[in-house]
């Protein structure tokens, strides 16, 4: 570790084979430089040091921009702050022992200061990018004296990060319907508006929900009344303005957001009015903005059921009527009567209908309204497949738990065989790398089934995203996978075998845990089973060659669809691109084996640092592909066994060519 804070790898000849200043976080030291294309990553807040939603980067023309990002891919959203500069020659960021930070071209020249702070070499200093998104500078007086010992702010960058950010995409400095504001120590704060609090006080960049029934569109009408409006000033929520009236009174401007069941927010300015609906995007509170803002509420007395008024007054009229009359005695009695036979029945045993799937399985049995009010009316869709969509939802009754709901809605007969499929193969299994089925819906022609909530998408959208993913974390991802392939094929009661192995099918939860989902085309086993005979199934690029030739399936097919998933994580590349320069890169097997065998393998991996610097790992896992994907099944190993090579238990032999026949003494010596 230098004075300097540059933790350094050297050799015997005191050369650097590796240094902390060529990998920065979030921050950066005095006498430390930036590249071109290198990035300062936010953490997610001032105790998680995970990556999180802001960045800080030095363009390849020599621009200084900090942008939001798609969190959690990683990848830049929208710029908030720039130096709008640009070099046309060899240039760096640095960071001098003075404190101020430039852009340093080849020739020696200062293109751009971007900090300029003036610091004695009494104090110690650093620059972050702090999980709120601002560049900050620190320093810290160099003191023994404990009461001195404490960081302090210098500058910052932008100056009002609320105002800065006002994209068209994301929620802005703060969490979808939340706002923000600064404080005296120029930090943001985040607030939720009345009538809303946050999802998670614990994370406030989550935003905010409403704490009422919100309108109905059912009977916007009826529901009018039961609304008023809480002002608010020099607040804002831009960009999501979705309708506009001009030269109309503030009254109006009510009116129309109150008989609109997609308004939640009102603006009024001189005569002008604009109406938002959720989500809310951008907010901020700052004295600059003019205007006044109204939060639609629902009314301290009403509730998501109430009637209108008038409703309230014939309900009033016809009591009152009832009571004057003799037909009310009559009433009573009846009212008496049906209060005994209620109670009596309550004492008799309910008959419970027998479920007609899953009845051994300790899982939730739900009704198709609680399925539909989970999912606000199936409205948030998540995803869709072959045999359905799913849609996000939350269970109120489990502490607001996320869940993901699969509505199948194919033809009946072909929607109740894969609703069982997938309802048995999944009950029976409780795995790490599995996702976890919750409950199901089996009532008349709906079918339904509710899964834990993955946080982090599909494993498609992470590989073939904006950014590539770490070379560490797609690995883990392809250990996490094998293993609960290996549980499906030799750890469950019967043998499950998946039958779509793919990067869709393999969802990644909050610390991007490979979880293997979507189990409709899965076939299950008996004891004395070990293949069986199917349509074939699967998608196309990763199915097995014997589904090609009818002949019986084995869990080998899943083993074949793994290889070929193990090449797009190591490639991080689909393994059907049409649009390349050389055909022959097109089909990624095919390439894959010839690098291999040229021993060119750093190709399939060109511009990845991380995987360049681990080239036995990567040939060892490029080998345990080829045996994947060999055409004889009987030449694949299990997935057991793929496992303990991919995490280094047993040694991995010279595969052969995935095409070429071989015969079955052949095999039987290999394999032995």
């Amino acid at each position: 570790m230098l004075d300097t804070g540059n933790f350094v790898l050297a050799s015997h000849d005191s050369s650097n084979l590796w240094e902390s200043f060529d990998h920065p976080t979030d921050t950066i030291l005095p006498t430390q430089t930036m590249n071109q294309g290198s990035k300062l990553v936010a953490s997610i807040s001032d105790t998680n040091y995970s990556s999180g939603r802001f960045m800080f980067t030095l363009e390849t023309d020599g621009n200084v921009v900090m942008y939001t990002t798609d969190f959690p891919l990683g990848t830049t959203n929208y710029a908030y702050w720039s130096t709008q500069t640009s070099v046309d020659s060899g240039f760096q960021l640095y960071y001098n022992r003075s404190g101020h930070i430039y852009i340093e071209v080849d020739n020696g020249s200062i293109s751009n200061e971007i900090i300029s702070n003036l610091v004695s070499p009494n104090f110690s200093q650093r620059v972050i990018l702090d999980y709120d998104g601002i560049f900050r500078h620190y320093i810290y007086l160099n003191n023994f004296d404990s009461s001195a010992g404490q960081w302090s702010s210098l500058s910052n960058l932008p100056r009002n990060i609320c105002m800065a950010i006002e994209g068209p995409t994301g929620s802005g400095a703060c969490g979808f319907n939340s706002f923000c504001s600064l404080g005296n120590d120029q930090r943001k704060k985040c607030h939720c508006p009345p009538g809303y609090t946050f999802l998670e006080p614990d994370d406030v960049m989550k935003g905010c929900k409403q704490d009422f029934a919100p309108h109905s569109c059912h009977k916007a009408s009826e529901e009018t009344d039961l609304f008023e409006f809480i002002e608010m000033v020099h607040t804002d929520w831009p960009r999501i303005n979705y309708e506009h009236f001009g030269g109309v009174s503030e009254e109006y401007c009510k009116h129309a957001c109150l008989s609109d069941c997609f308004c939640s927010v009102v603006m009024y300015q001189n005569e002008e009015c604009w109406k938002k609906r959720l989500p809310l995007t951008n907010g901020r509170n700052d004295p600059g903005i003019s205007g006044k803002t109204m939060i639609k509420v629902r009314t301290a007395n009403s509730s998501s059921i109430s009637g209108s008024s008038d409703s309230k007054k014939e309900q009033h009229i016809i009591l009152s009527a009832l009571l004057g009359s003799s037909i009310f005695l009559d009433l009573l009695l009846l009212l008496v009567a049906f209060i005994f036979l209620y109670h009596f029945n309550r004492m008799k045993p309910v008959k419970v209908q027998p479920q007609r799937v899953m009845s051994t399985m300790n899982l939730q049995n739900f009704t198709y309204n609680e399925l539909e009010k989970i999912t606000w009316g199936f409205t948030e869709e998540l995803g869709n497949g072959a045999f359905g969509t799913v849609y996000k939802g939350v269970l109120a009754s489990e502490n607001n738990k996320f869940v993901a709901v699969k509505k199948l809605d194919n033809a009946a007969s072909e929607g109740e065989r894969e609703f069982k499929a997938e309802a048995t193969a999944i009950g029976q299994t409780n795995h790490k790398n599995l996702v976890q089925l919750l409950g199901f819906c089996d009532e008349g022609r709906h079918r339904l089934l509710v899964f834990e909530y993955m946080n982090n998408c599909s494993l498609a959208n992470f590989l073939f995203g904006k950014s590539r993913p770490n070379w560490h974390d797609r690995m883990q991802i392809a250990i996490g996978t094998a293993r609960g392939l290996f549980y499906l094929h030799e750890e469950c009661t019967n043998q499950i075998i998946h039958c779509d192995i793919k990067p869709q099918n393999i969802l990644l939860d909050n610390t991007f845990t490979s979880r293997i989902s979507d189990f409709g085309l899965a076939k299950i086993l008996k004891a004395d089973q070990t293949r069986t005979t199917t349509a074939i199934r699967g998608t196309k690029g990763y199915v097995a060659p014997e589904w090609l030739k009818n002949m019986p399936i084995t869990v080998k097919v899943d083993v074949y669809s793994f290889g070929i998933l193990l090449l797009e994580l190591i490639c991080c590349r689909k393994n059907f691109e049409p649009n390349v320069e050389n055909e022959n890169e097109m089909i990624l097997a095919d390439w894959a084996y010839e690098c291999y065998k040229a021993e060119i393998l750093h190709l399939l991996v060109e511009n990845d640092e991380e995987a360049l610097r681990d080239m036995n790992r990567l040939k060892k896992y490029v080998m345990i592909t080829i045996w994947c994907i060999q055409e004889d099944p009987l030449l694949r190993p299990t997935m057991k066994k793929v496992t303990q090579m991919l995490e280094g238990d047993v040694e991995v032999s010279i595969p052969l060519d995935p095409s070429k026949s071989i015969c079955s003494t052949c095999i039987k010596h290999i394999q032995n």
